[in-house]
C-alpha cells in the first residue's frame, strides 16, 4: 500500500513539472497583484491624509480650549478686580444708605458684565466649533476624494 502511494505520488509529481500555466490565467493573477497594488496605495495615502486630519482637529481643538481658557481667566480676573473696587467702594461710604447704593451699582454692572461674558464665550466658543468643523469637511472631502482616485 505504501508503495503504491509512493508511486502514485511520484506520478503526481512528474506530471506537475511538465504542465503550464495558462497564459490567460498568469494574465489575470498579474492583473490582480496590480489593481491590489494600486488598491494599497490608495488606501495609504489616505490612511496619512487622515492622520494628518487628526492632527489638523487636534491642533483646531486645542487653539480653540486655550483661547476659550485665556477668555475665561480674562473674565474672572476682570470680575475679581471688580469685587475688590466694591468692596473696598462700599468699605469707606460713610452710610448705610451709600453702602447700599454702592452694593446695588456694583451688583447691576456685574449682571451687565456676566451677560456681555456670556455673550462672548458663547459667539468664541460658536466660531471655534465652527473652524473646527470647517477643518473636518474640508479633510473630509480630500480624503474622498483621495479614494475616488
Amino acid at each position: 500500500m505504501n508503495e503504491q502511494f509512493t508511486r502514485q505520488a511520484q506520478d503526481m509529481f512528474r506530471a506537475a513539472q511538465d504542465a503550464k500555466i495558462p497564459e490567460t490565467f498568469q494574465a489575470m493573477a498579474e492583473d490582480g497583484v496590480t489593481k491590489t497594488r494600486e488598491a494599497y496605495q490608495k488606501l495609504q495615502t489616505a490612511t496619512k491624509d487622515n492622520a494628518k486630519v487628526v492632527e489638523e482637529l487636534v491642533i483646531a481643538a486645542q487653539v480653540g480650549a486655550k483661547t476659550i481658557g485665556e477668555k475665561v481667566i480674562e473674565n474672572t480676573t476682570a470680575n475679581t478686580e471688580a469685587v475688590f473696587d466694591a468692596a473696598q467702594a462700599i468699605a469707606r461710604a460713610r452710610t448705610l444708605p451709600e453702602a447700599a447704593r454702592l452694593q446695588a451699582d456694583f451688583m447691576q454692572q456685574q449682571m451687565a458684565a456676566a451677560s456681555s461674558q456670556t455673550k462672548e464665550l458663547i459667539e468664541l466658543s460658536t466660531r471655534m466649533t465652527r473652524q473646527a468643523m470647517e477643518t473636518m469637511n474640508a479633510v473630509a472631502t480630500r480624503s474622498f476624494d483621495t479614494l475616488r482616485r
